[in-house]
């Protein structure tokens, strides 16, 4: 009998030009909300001959900038190789070799007889853009990692925001079309199979919204789109009682609770200290899972993300730091045994086949919500609270936490945000109620483009790089969608 994923048709990359992020929803939902597991058929891994545990995710990603001709939409990969004389964009060769190069060093280190593991965060910009640059060499060695059943569970795809938007700023109805149409768009490039088993998440700029609304609904869309876990900064989550977290290396449960009361959860594994590339480079986190005791029940698990291109550190010194790290594995244990490199889905099946319970793992909630329910009463409702502890506290803020602490995503930048919302208001006026009448308007191109523009406007890189040319590119793609949607 014939599995639900192999009985769907393949979907074309592009349609009309653009990105295939729409038009398929309910596929893609039945799809990513099977719950068989992913790993635990295919890891060689068990955990009696475990000590402890580290996971690796690499970050990439290039914004879509209105930089061609007429002001078309080119990846920034595309306008690096067409202007190698400004600034650092001679760098775009290595750069596109960091995004290929994991299909080639997973296969040699597999071939060596090493166990290696990674996870790969790519967002849907910059998957579109080696479609739109026609790098297919970058694509067949990501498809070859991929889809190939030999390197599963090398390899492990984290689901991530399509536009490489931070949560806190984005609009609540925006959040779940960004993470359906990353699942939409990854399905187009890599299969219905390989969508099946992305049960991870990671968050643009490990950002996590701590408005109690706002969380709430992220947290949810996660869950209905099939997400088992979300990757998450250490300072950005504390206690139900508003301490630090005692135990980074255990996976903890977050709880979302918005203003009516209701309550949502899912898995969060704890990335450690600061997103210096180094950590990733340098394979810092195998070297700290050596030094980890294995007290608890299950063995630890250290996890870290970085940036996969940026900064000469990734360039150059990741693939030997990679590399060694593995060939040390396989000398000590054979990358089975003692301390052994992990996928976070791979883990988590491992430890709840073992008898691990989700729902009873240690609970957190992000930062500065404590404050809140303490005061929240039947007189008292969340936003005045909210605005009590503004008036008392310079310092309290519901802007969500990073790992760019010191900057923030809202304040400063309104001649962003208020195009970005008030595209947004123009996109769901027009369609909402059309998509009430007739679900199929997402196969429209029509839609189809008028909700690209609306992701872009949101790709966080129009704020995080400041005023000027960034922000005129962020005014040209408002126009571009304000013009879509008014035609």
């Amino acid at each position: 009998m014939p599995t639900l994923t192999t009985s769907l048709p393949a979907l074309p990359e592009s349609i009309d030009g653009l990105p295939n992020i729409s038009g398929w929803e309910k596929q893609v939902l039945e799809v990513t909300n099977q719950k068989s597991p992913v790993f635990l058929p295919k890891t060689n891994l068990r955990l009696e001959d475990i000590t402890a545990t580290f996971t690796v995710a690499l970050h990439m990603h290039q914004p879509t900038i209105p930089a061609g001709a007429n002001g078309q939409l080119i990846s920034h990969l595309q306008y690096m190789f067409e202007h190698q004389d400004e600034g650092d964009n001679h760098n775009a060769g290595p750069f596109a070799d960091c995004y290929k190069r994991l299909g080639d060093i997973i296969p040699e280190l597999v071939s060596q007889g090493c166990n290696p593991r990674v996870m790969l965060d790519y967002s849907g910009n910059l998957l579109w853009g080696f479609h739109q640059m026609g790098r297919n060499d970058i694509i067949d060695n990501l498809k070859r990692i991929t889809c190939d059943p030999t390197y599963q569970p090398n390899v492990e795809w984290l689901g991530t925001m399509w536009g490489h938007a931070v949560v806190p700023s984005t609009p609540i109805p925006d959040i779940k079309l960004h993470i359906q149409a990353w699942q939409h768009h990854f399905a187009s490039m890599f299969g219905w199979d390989a969508l099946a088993r992305v049960k991870g998440f990671s968050p643009p700029e490990m950002h996590l919204p701590n408005h109690p609304d706002t969380l709430y609904e992220y947290v949810k869309a996660l869950k209905e789109c099939g997400y088992k876990w979300l990757m998450v900064q250490e300072h950005s989550v504390q206690t139900l009682n508003g301490e630090e977290l005692k135990n980074k290396h255990t996976p903890h449960k977050l709880v979302a609770r918005n203003s009516q009361g209701e309550t949502v959860s899912i898995t969060a594994l704890i990335k450690t200290q600061g997103s210096d590339t180094k950590l990733v480079a340098q394979m810092q986190p195998y070297y700290e899972a050596k030094s980890l005791n294995h007290q608890g029940k299950f063995p630890p698990i250290v996890t870290q993300i970085g940036d996969g291109e940026n900064g000469g550190v990734m360039m150059n010194e990741f693939p030997p730091g990679y590399k060694q790290a593995w060939q040390d594995m396989k000398q000590n244990g054979g990358g089975t045994k003692g301390v052994v490199g992990v996928n976070g889905t791979e883990y988590l099946e491992l430890i709840e086949n073992a008898g691990a319970n989700p729902e009873e793992y240690p609970a957190c909630q992000a930062v500065g919500q404590h404050l809140i329910w303490e005061r929240v009463s039947d007189s008292q409702t969340v936003e005045q609270v909210i605005e009590q502890l503004k008036q008392e506290n310079s310092n309290f803020h519901m802007d969500g936490a990073s790992w760019t602490n010191n900057i923030s995503w809202v304040e400063g930048y309104e001649n962003v945000l208020n195009p970005m919302n008030q595209l947004s208001v123009l996109f769901h006026q027009k369609f909402d109620s059309l998509l009430q009448a007739d679900e199929s308007v997402t196969q429209k191109t029509e839609y189809r483009n008028a909700l690209l523009h609306n992701f872009l406007l949101q790709t966080s890189c129009f704020r995080y790089w400041g005023q000027g040319t960034w922000t005129d590119y962020a005014r040209e793609i408002y126009q571009q969608g304000e013009r879509l949607i008014n035609s």
